[in-house]
């Protein structure tokens, strides 16, 4: 799971970073409105953690930016405005959540995996297809009650073709998803290729429906 923190402090940034990535989410950081802007515009998350006095102009303004422009990245803001008007003003812009500094980093990660829940699963906390069942607290994967171990990558590839099933997917928006905008460094793609092999071949031998389908020169889609 990507997530973008928009913080211009930058310890506050590098903690809340060093904290998420080991509840194994991929992190990206904005220090000025100007960076944040770009990177909404050029790029998708899973949440945006969006402060909003920023350097250069308001967060607010990135968040209206996003809901004009109909995306779908969740958004917590975390600010030092605390109080009620500035929550309400920011819930009505669209904000999934607000969050007032200081705060506890375990209690922002409780609330991002609640918004991604909420917004990609249906608020559940396993996902269930047939014989398939991920469970997303314990980050398990059973195929007919048969434990498939997975790893990060591919986990989080399987979540994300889940959180987006019946929809086709490229082979460089899934780049993207699993290494950032560093994606756009690369020569080529092939590691995705390699990702989504495994992924498929761990679940075909537990015996899985065959979800993730090909559609060659494009990219792959899971069906469900």
């Amino acid at each position: 799971m990507k997530i973008l923190i928009v913080e211009d402090e930058p310890e506050l940034s590098q903690s809340i970073g060093a904290y998420l990535s080991s509840q194994d989410y991929l992190c990206e950081y904005a220090g000025t409105w100007a960076q944040a802007r770009e990177k909404v515009e050029l790029y998708r998350y899973d949440c945006i953690l969006l402060d909003l006095m920023l350097p250069g102009g308001d967060g607010m303004d990135i968040l209206e930016t996003l809901k004009k422009q109909g995306q779908q990245d969740g958004v917590i803001i975390i600010s030092a405005k605390g109080d009620y008007e500035y929550k309400i003003k920011g819930l009505h812009a669209g904000a999934d959540d607000y969050l007032a500094k200081p705060f506890h980093l375990p209690e922002l990660a409780a609330r991002i995996y609640s918004v991604i829940r909420r917004r990609n699963f249906d608020n559940n906390n396993s996902v269930v297809q047939n014989e398939l069942r991920v469970d997303l607290l314990s980050k398990s994967v059973t195929v007919h009650g048969t434990a498939v171990v997975l790893t990060k990558k591919e986990l989080d590839l399987l979540l994300f073709f889940i959180g987006n099933k019946n929809r086709v997917i490229a082979k460089s928006a899934l780049a993207e998803h699993l290494s950032g905008d560093i994606a756009d460094m690369f020569d080529n793609h092939d590691f995705v290729y390699a990702h989504v092999k495994n992924l498929k071949r761990k679940l075909s031998e537990a015996g899985y429906g065959n979800y993730l389908k090909t559609i060659y020169g494009t990219g792959y889609k899971w069906e469900g």
